[in-house]
């Protein structure tokens, strides 16, 4: 591809890729050389196979855990199918508090298991399975009474020792305790005369969106077929047992169905109404509501997160990117399980609470943006469930509260459909293995042992030596080194081929207006490879520009749209009704 000899302006990003839009968007040979790659050419391939082929397992849900089924399943070597109702990550996994974490709140509620596991995952994802994308980051905690602390301290070791295991290295520095002098080194914001003292210690940060399709992409390399924007519609069955599943492909309207011996439940809070499909009504899930607010990051001075108490429960101001995020609510839901909303209650439930502790408050001023995440709480019928840590057999009364709701459960019933309910993200690897360990007993075979705790996922393996590369691939490409260490982080091993058309289209390495940070490299590239169909899943997913401008990326949208309208196949009509629609739509950044 040569340069565009015409000097277009980066707002005339439509040049870039002219092609004739009635002819295939991408080669289809492309999801043959790269089955990681994810573009309408692999989609086309994933569909075609999903309804003319028999498959081992059917997986419903591309969150997390779904994308974690169908990577566990994969890799043990049986054939796998993934339908997505809407974008990979567009539910709960986009809308998460954005950390990696053992759940130290837990502790005080006693549920040990639940915390040493997710400390486990923690430091497996920071070490091996995505060190790229999870890295540590120190919390602190202040301390405003003398009683607090031996009693948080005490909790704080605990933490640090379980994650150590016997004798093993954990994936984050251990705990200090800090004078009042030292809190107010580590976070000179924090009011000096509320706070005592402070203990801080650490947990992962990450960014749960593209962590999401990190494990889709790497389920698909090891030959999952993965479908975005496909509805399951109903179950079918030969007499008592499941045999996959009817579907419609939101895309093009066309309905299909997918055969499969298994078919796994990963829809999260949707989860209830896709086992009613199968004639099965065993459970409930009870949504919770967390709300995070994006916070400019000049509004509060801290080297260091802040994990402190609130009325109810503990609220968290942590680093991410540039910003402050401050969150979060726990509270019952009932609505639009799509798009949950922020309502003025929780943001100044969120204010009013880190407040308490700060020398400058933080008002709406300061606030970027804003979204709410539902937690897919169990309410389980104890005598017709299998599950783990206890919670299993437990009537979720307050659902809001219980720690054993941030348990998982494994459904056996009815024959040929397993379902995966609750528990966290930190934890969704367990969560996906002890699914597909369920699917054998349903498939009446052994498989191998799951493999996914030494598989280093998309952009892991050779991260490193490519961020030792960062001051040649400056050069090379003219981008600063310091947003190139900012992509590092997001692309991992990947970076050189995001950055690799920039030397035919170097106005793909400047910064498109109202995009902040963002190159149109990274734009581009969600589009040729990382499953972005709509122009929602670029602003709010693979970049967050949803919820990190106070437009919602509005003024952008235009520009990103003429960008990535070509590589997808778009004509001019389709890329002004892909605005007009995410304009429209409930976004992200609402703030009530």
């Amino acid at each position: 591809m040569s340069p565009n000899p015409r000097n277009d302006p980066p707002t005339s990003t439509r040049r870039l890729f002219d092609h004739d839009p009635s002819s295939p968007a991408v080669d289809l040979g492309a999801a043959r050389r790269d089955p990681g790659r994810l573009d309408p050419a692999s989609r086309r391939a994933a569909l075609a196979a999903a309804a003319g082929e028999r498959h081992d397992v059917v997986v419903i849900g591309g969150g997390v855990t779904g994308a974690g089924v169908a990577l566990d399943a994969a890799s043990r070597g049986l054939s796998v199918v993934l339908l997505e109702a809407g974008d990979l990550a567009s539910g709960t996994s986009s809308r998460s508090g954005k950390t990696a974490h053992g759940g130290l709140r837990y502790l005080e509620q006693l549920n040990f298991s639940l915390v040493a596991g997710a400390l486990r995952e923690r430091d497996l994802m920071i070490r091996t399975l995505a060190p790229h994308l999870v890295k540590p980051e120190p919390f602190l905690f202040p301390l405003t009474r003398r009683w607090e602390r031996p009693y948080i301290g005490a909790g704080v070791a605990l933490y640090d020792l379980m994650a150590a295991g016997l004798g093993r290295s954990g994936g984050v520095p251990h705990h200090r305790h800090l004078t009042r002098r030292g809190a107010l080194r580590d976070a000179p914001g924090l009011n000096p005369a509320v706070v005592t003292g402070g203990l801080r210690y650490y947990d992962g940060r990450m960014d749960d969106a593209r962590h999401t399709l990190a494990v889709a992409r790497t389920a698909a390399r090891y030959g999952a077929r993965l479908v975005s924007y496909a509805r399951v519609t109903g179950i079918r069955r030969d007499g008592d047992r499941v045999t996959g599943v009817e579907a419609v492909d939101t895309e093009s309207g066309d309905k299909f169905h997918v055969a499969g011996r298994v078919v796994i439940n990963a829809a999260g809070v949707w989860a209830a109404q896709v086992q009613a499909m199968a004639g099965a009504a065993n459970f409930q899930v009870t949504p919770a509501k967390g709300v995070h607010l994006v916070v400019a990051g000049d509004a509060f001075e801290s080297s260091t997160g802040i994990l402190a108490r609130a009325e109810d429960s503990v609220i968290i101001l942590r680093k991410w990117f540039g910003h402050w995020l401050l969150g979060t609510t726990d509270t019952p839901y009932q609505g639009n399980l799509s798009n949950p909303p922020v309502e003025t209650a929780d943001v100044e439930y969120l204010l009013r609470n880190v407040n308490r502790y700060l020398a400058r408050p933080l008002d709406r001023s300061v606030l970027l943006g804003a979204y709410a995440g539902l937690r897919p709480l169990l309410a389980p019928a104890p005598a017709r469930v299998r599950g783990e840590g206890g919670g299993a057999g437990a009537a979720a009364t307050s659902a809001v509260t219980s720690a054993l709701s941030r348990d998982h459960t494994v459904l056996e019933e009815p024959a040929g459909l397993i379902t995966v309910v609750g528990g966290k993200y930190t934890t969704y690897r367990v969560m996906a293995k002890d699914a597909v360990d369920a699917s054998a007993r349903a498939l009446g075979a052994s498989l191998p042992p799951s493999p996914t705790a030494q598989l280093p996922l998309v952009g892991a393996p050779g991260w490193q030596a490519v961020g030792n590369r960062l001051p040649r691939l400056a050069t090379e490409y003219g981008v600063e080194e310091s947003a190139l260490d900012r992509m590092l982080h997001r692309y991992g091993d990947e970076l050189p081929a995001v950055l690799a058309p920039i030397l035919d289209h170097p106005d793909l390495a400047r910064p498109i207006p109202g995009t902040g940070e963002y190159l149109p490299a990274e734009f581009r590239y969600a589009a040729t490879h990382e499953g972005a169909v709509r122009l929602a899943d670029v602003l709010a997913r693979r970049t967050r520009l949803a919820i990190e401008r106070p437009d919602g990326g509005a003024s952008a949208a235009s520009n990103v749209a003429a960008l990535v309208g070509p590589p997808l196949g778009w004509d001019e009509a389709r890329q002004a009704r892909e605005v007009a629609s995410y304009r429209n739509e409930p976004t992200l950044a609402g703030l009530g």
